[in-house]
């Protein structure tokens, strides 16, 4: 009999009805608050002035109140003469006026004619009825509507309820979440994790993102994988609760409860619906309460918070979801994607020769980083196959347009002083920044030829001459202006385990029996290294076990050695030190920028090259070791 995985596998909107159906049931009650703490909050009723302001005739000015009959007439050429105290009454900015008084003459225009009679004044300009006074009433009147229901507090908003004589008022209760994480091997932030364990951190991801959408968050305690320790939490938290998100446990593994459960004690709307990631969710009414499975992958999780949790935060408050800008940019290459699901893009975006580039990012549901990468969000729809290069894609922006149009675009070779340079980028007084990603030397190369990335890291060596980068450029971009600017000279070699227990100190170590290696993809400026070593000793790939198992940058092959994944990977020494592996090296290597013509009259490249030419980040890359920036900056070609 096959196994049933999933209830269902519902699209997504049909989930959403199903969810919101019942979660939009529940209504946010109304509590009393002092309205100096309101801002943020959403009124539950109208509010209606109680006193007016201001509540008094007040002057608009320093001067002088005087009755505007008083002055007609005047002018500097025949003013009008009034005594103090009798008929002309000394007044401040925000002073009641005397009663016999209806308005207020401007202190530049009164003058003191006689030294010797100090309550005496002259007036040399004629004030109308009411003229530089505020009237009762002006700004607010007693009861007028200052804001309606179901309005969201602003802070200029709190000083029209005060001066309106509103002390308290009331607003929407905040939808209370509770968050339950779930995992025997979960441990709280606060230690490294021992082998196995994992440190807890997708609730407080959820946390900020619920109090960032008006919501308030209650945690609690880490529940082991136990059927009844999870009813046990879920009963309580329902007690008290608007919403209940479990973490991880939604999906079917021998450990993951959270379906049985929330099937035991409430109804499970739908468990599994066509998105990716996030395909494992549970959603389900508990008590009369919304409890949501969420994935345990960071990614996935996140993903449900934004398509489901989102939405229903900003509906208890009566508010819209607010808009995200929206821009339609060309696909950078070919992405494939299942019928089964909705999938869901993350996204590095730049502007190319007028052009909106997309690039997708990592697209495992595990890989948190590429959350923090992502410039923006695309959907690919069920029932698409996916997209080819060139393909317009409508991306969901996490940045501003603006940044998105001072980004600088990099896509090429994988190299750790990128990150310092978007670093020193950020902390410079220019708005430019970088967008790296990690396509290999080769993929640099065609993207400078389609005309989709600014810049482009590279570092080929060609095989015939024995020289760096400049061979490709003559090979694959003939007819385009390339200018090659140098980076950085890098020491390249074997990483491997401290203390190096295998005792691999060449390639042709690599051969031996029970020897794994990690290796970089296809087109990659270190795979070609590689493959030119293996040449130059006569090796064959087909002997070295792990040669076709592939990692995207030098941090993999570091991390996956590290891991007891293999035990050896050619990398930058960088890489192994920043990690605490062990390295032998074998070369140095030419890391450069290859620039596109259009790209290098421009600011943006102005300042690219003042960074990398400046002894602060030399000296920055320098220190992680394995590096040599003494010519950093250069043009090569």
């Amino acid at each position: 009999m096959e196994r049933k995985i999933y209830l269902n596998n519902l699209p997504l909107e049909r989930a959403r009805e199903i969810f919101w159906d019942t979660a939009l049931k529940r209504e946010m009650a109304m509590v009393e608050l002092d309205t100096r703490l309101a801002a943020g909050r959403v009124t539950a009723e109208p509010v209606f002035a109680r006193i007016s302001s201001p509540h008094y005739h007040a002057s608009a000015m320093d001067g002088i109140a005087v009755k505007a009959a008083d002055t007609f007439g005047a002018v500097p050429t025949a003013p009008r003469r009034l005594m103090l105290s009798q008929n002309a009454f000394p007044v401040d900015t925000g002073g009641a006026l005397p009663p016999q008084c209806d308005a207020v003459v401007m202190i530049e225009n009164v003058t003191f004619p006689d030294s010797n009679n100090p309550q005496l004044i002259e007036i040399r300009e004629a004030v109308a009825p009411w003229q530089h006074v505020r009237s009762i009433g002006e700004d607010v009147v007693a009861a007028e509507m200052i804001i309606p229901s179901y309005h969201l507090i602003r802070p200029f908003d709190l000083g029209a309820l005060l001066s309106g004589g509103i002390f308290q008022l009331k607003v929407l209760k905040k939808p209370l979440v509770s968050l339950i994480p779930t995992g025997s091997e979960i441990i709280p932030p606060g230690r490294i994790p021992n082998s196995g364990e994992i440190i807890e951190s997708n609730t407080y991801t959820s946390a900020a993102a619920i109090e960032q959408w008006g919501g308030d968050v209650t945690r609690q305690a880490v529940v082991w994988d136990e059927v009844h320790l999870l009813e046990k939490a879920v009963s309580r938290a329902v007690r008290f609760s608007d919403l209940v998100l479990i973490s991880a446990g939604s999906s079917a593994g021998r450990r993951d409860h959270t379906f049985h459960v929330l099937d035991r004690l409430g109804e499970v709307l739908a468990h599994g619906v066509a998105i990716r990631p996030g395909k494992p969710v549970v959603l389900a009414v508990v008590d009369g309460v919304p409890v949501v499975g969420l994935p345990g992958y960071p990614v996935a999780a996140y993903t449900v918070l934004e398509l489901f949790i989102r939405p229903l935060l900003y509906a208890w408050q009566k508010q819209p979801i607010p808009p995200r800008e929206v821009l339609h940019a060309r696909s950078s290459r070919r992405i494939l994607s299942s019928l089964k699901e909705e999938e869901y893009l993350r996204l590095k975006v730049g502007k190319v020769n007028n052009n909106f580039i997309a690039t997708p990012l990592a697209r495992g549901a595990g890989v948190s980083m590429s959350l923090v990468r992502a410039d923006g969000l695309a959907s690919i729809l069920q029932d698409q196959e996916g997209v080819e290069a060139g393909d317009n894609l409508v991306v969901s922006l996490w940045r501003t347009l603006r940044e998105i149009e001072n980004t600088i675009v990099c896509l090429g070779s994988h190299d750790l002083s990128l990150d310092i340079l978007y670093d020193f980028l950020k902390r410079s007084d220019s708005p430019y920044t970088l967008s790296s990603a990690h396509v290999g030397s080769m993929g640099g190369i065609m993207a400078l030829q389609r005309e989709e990335t600014h810049i482009a890291g590279l570092h080929l060596l060609d095989p015939e001459s024995g020289s760096y980068n400049i061979p490709y450029l003559k090979r694959y971009l003939p007819q385009k202006e390339i200018r090659l600017v140098h980076l950085a000279r890098r020491e390249l070699g074997l990483i491997v385990k401290p203390g190096n227990p295998r005792n691999i100190n060449s390639i042709a170590d690599l051969t031996r029996e029970g020897i794994i290696i990690v290796n970089r993809q296809k087109g990659a400026g270190t795979r070609v290294f590689l493959d030119y070593s293996l040449a130059g000793e006569n090796i064959d790939p087909n002997r070295i076990q792990g040669y076709d198992r592939e990692e995207f940058n030098h941090l993999a092959v570091s991390a996956a050695v590290k891991a007891g994944n293999a035990d050896a990977g050619l990398g930058i020494r960088a890489a192994a030190s920043t990690l605490g592996m062990d390295f032998i090296p074998l070369a140095w290597e030419d890391y450069d920028l290859a620039i596109a013509a259009a790209f290098y009259e421009t600011e943006q490249y102005n300042t690219l090259i003042e960074v990398i030419s400046s002894p602060a980040f030399r000296a920055a890359v320098e220190k992680m070791g394995g590096y040599n920036l003494k010519e950093s900056g250069k043009i090569v070609k």
